[in-house]
């Protein structure tokens, strides 16, 4: 029950941060020449091709220039991440913010709704769809990327005024039932209308 409050409460902290943050324009063609160093991992399209990384294709524009920058300016480190953000300047990461944003991420749940994670659906839909701009898509995420993610949060090495709280409280079964949930949806992304 606590779970589902702090997720509910934090879904409404972060549409009124998105609200607050005004929106930053990116050129989405001058995004696609900066997401070819994001290919490798990510793919062009934003749909991962390693199971490590997450998919970004679809991802609102807000949310990917915030992980962007925080792992440019040390505040999110990874160690390939922090590496390629770095020489990032705000008009290159808001351009392939753009690029990436401008894809459309579809979700295909074959699983009956009401079975969706209940700490989680307020932010990230039970299909996986974020409903903030602040929230990513977990859409067809592989379980291992959002396991590890989940106890990152959990154990501190990634912290978030929500995820951090509601990880806390998370056991291991409780973050792998996440993590199977989201897997299991179906993922397409497709070029942006």
């Amino acid at each position: 029950m606590r779970l589902g409050l702090v997720a509910a409460l934090g879904g409404v902290f972060l549409a009124g941060a998105v609200s607050a943050s005004g929106d930053l324009a990116g050129d989405p063609v001058a995004g696609r020449k900066v997401a070819g160093m994001c290919r490798t991992c990510h793919g062009l399209d934003g749909y991962a091709k390693i199971p490590i990384a997450p998919h970004i294709g679809g991802e609102p524009a807000g949310y990917l220039v915030a992980q962007l920058t925080a792992f440019r300016d040390g505040t999110r480190v990874h160690e390939m991440m922090s590496v390629v953000a770095r020489g990032l300047s705000d008009a290159q990461i808001a351009d392939v913010a753009a690029w990436y944003a401008g894809h459309r991420a579809v979700a295909r749940l074959t699983a009956d709704p009401a079975g969706a994670p209940a700490a989680c659906v307020a932010c990230h839909g039970a299909d996986g769809i974020a409903l903030f701009e602040d929230a990513p898509n977990l859409a067809g995420e592989t379980n291992i990327y959002i396991d590890t993610q989940l106890k990152a949060f959990r154990g501190g090495k990634r912290m978030h005024e929500i995820m951090s709280d509601v990880a806390a409280e998370m056991t291991d079964a409780e973050i792998r039932a996440v993590a199977d949930w989201y897997a299991a949806v179906g993922l397409k992304i497709t070029a942006g209308e």
